[in-house]
C-alpha cells in the first residue's frame, strides 16, 4: 500500500507499507491509502474512538461553493463547475497505473515493521511482538500486540487495569473465557477473521484448540496496556491470605511458583478442557 498523509504544520510524508508492517495517522490529518500491488490488499485498522468521525477530501471540498474554492486556489469559480457534489464513498476507483514517488521507500517515523521486530517476549510455546511507544515513538495513546501461541502454549489468565482489549484472529482456532463482574462466564471459540472485545479489568484467558496454534492482533487504547496476571497474584499474598480467600486449608494449597513478573504466555502441560457445545 502507498500511504500519503498531511498533518499539522504542513508536515507531509508518503511511504510504502508492506505485509506485516504497520502505519500510524494522527488524529485530524488528511491521508490517502492506495493499493499499488498486483493483488487485493487487506488492512486491519484500529481507531481510538468507538464512534470515529470521518471527513473525506471530496466532502470537505464539496461543502464549499465554487466561488470560495476559486478564491482559495486563485482560480475562477468556473474551474470547479465539473466537481461531483454527491456524498463520497470511502473506496474509489483509480484510472491508470499507480505512481510511487522515489522517496516512498525511505524510512519513515509513521511506519513500523512489526514482522521485522525481534520479539521482545519469546518462549518455546509462543512469542509476542509489541507495537507501543517504547518501540515506536509515533504512538501516544494506542498500542498493539501480535501474539503467536503454539498448540503447547496458553495466554496466562490476566486482566488489563486501564484498557479494554480488541482482538483480531489472523490464523488458528482458539477458546476465550471472560469473567463478568456478576460472576458469570462468557466462553466462546475464535476463528480466523473474527474479532473479540474484553472490557477494561475483566479477567480473561485464551488458548489454542489445535496443534497449529493461534496468531492474533490485540489493540489497546493506552500507550502501555498493563497486565495483572494470575501467576504474580498468587505470589503477591501470603499463604495465610490465599488460604482464607480460597477457603482451602493452607496445607492443601498448591505449591504456587514464585513469580515476581508475569510471563504473559505459559506452557500448556495439562490436557485442554473439553469443548462444550
Amino acid at each position: 500500500m502507498l500511504v500519503s498523509t498531511l498533518g499539522d504544520g504542513d508536515s507531509f510524508s508518503t511511504f510504502v507499507v508492506r505485509t506485516g508492517q504497520m502505519y500510524h495517522v494522527e488524529s485530524g490529518a488528511v491521508y490517502h491509502i492506495e493499493n499499488v500491488g498486483d493483488g487485493e490488499a487487506e488492512i486491519i485498522a484500529a481507531l481510538r474512538s468507538d464512534r470515529p468521525q470521518h471527513f473525506s477530501l471530496q466532502d470537505s471540498v464539496s461543502a464549499m461553493s465554487d466561488a470560495v474554492l476559486g478564491n482559495t486556489y486563485d482560480l475562477p469559480s468556473s474551474a470547479f463547475a465539473a466537481f461531483d457534489r454527491q456524498h463520497s464513498s470511502q473506496i474509489v476507483h483509480r484510472d491508470g497505473p499507480a505512481r510511487i514517488p522515489d522517496t516512498a521507500g525511505l524510512p519513515n517515523a509513521r511506519l513500523f515493521d512489526m514482522e521485522g521486530q525481534h520479539a521482545p517476549l519469546s518462549y518455546e510455546w509462543g512469542q509476542a511482538r509489541l507495537a507501543r511507544k517504547q518501540f515506536w515513538a509515533a504512538l501516544d495513546d494506542l498500542s498493539m500486540y501480535e501474539l503467536e501461541i503454539g498448540g503447547n502454549g496458553m495466554r496466562e489468565p490476566h486482566w488489563h487495569p486501564v484498557t479494554g482489549e480488541l482482538g483480531y484472529v489472523q490464523s488458528g482456532h482458539a477458546r476465550m473465557t471472560v469473567l463478568d463482574p456478576d460472576g458469570s462466564l462468557d466462553t466462546y471459540e475464535l476463528h480466523p477473521g473474527e474479532a473479540y472485545f474484553v472490557p477494561r479489568a475483566y479477567p480473561h484467558h485464551i488458548e489454542a484448540l489445535g496443534d497449529e496454534g493461534i496468531r492474533f492482533l490485540i489493540f489497546f487504547d493506552q500507550p502501555t496496556p498493563g497486565d495483572v496476571g494470575y501467576r504474580a497474584t498468587a505470589s503477591a499474598f501470603s499463604r495465610e491470605v490465599l488460604s482464607a480467600a480460597f477457603k482451602v486449608p493452607e496445607r492443601d494449597l498448591p505449591a504456587f511458583p514464585f513469580t515476581p513478573v508475569d510471563p504473559l504466555i505459559v506452557a500448556r502441560a495439562n490436557p485442554r478442557d473439553p469443548v462444550v457445545g
